[in-house]
């Protein structure tokens, strides 16, 4: 049975993986961030997130982020995803948390 929220995170995972930041933040409210579990936003509001994302692009042009599993508990989702910024470079896993706000993402958190 599919899960919407779920399944949001995981286009947004898709639409990243395709370097499509355009695409990636109309998922997101205006006032939507990335950060660091509860420390620093690392990107602010939606066009934060997609400049933000476009410099990340051009710096890894082979960056992609696989899911390992994916949680919904109420309005936040939690992936498990494995990152890799090159084919043969850098790998880290990532747990990644997703606060909804109506059928938008409204912040994004991620553990590393």
């Amino acid at each position: 049975m599919s899960d919407p929220r779920i399944d949001t995170a995981h286009r947004m995972i898709a639409l990243y993986n395709a370097q499509d930041a355009d695409g990636y933040v109309e998922h997101m409210t205006d006032t939507a961030c990335e950060a660091t579990y509860r420390g620093a936003v690392l990107r602010d509001g939606r066009e934060g997130v997609r400049s933000g994302l476009k410099a990340m692009f051009a710096q890894f042009p082979q960056n992609r982020a696989d899911i390992l599993a994916s949680w919904r508990l109420g309005d936040t989702v939690v992936l498990h995803e494995t990152v890799s910024r090159a084919p043969d470079g850098e790998q880290f896993d990532v747990m990644s948390i997703y606060s909804f706000s109506g059928d938008k993402v409204d912040r994004v958190e991620f553990i590393r």
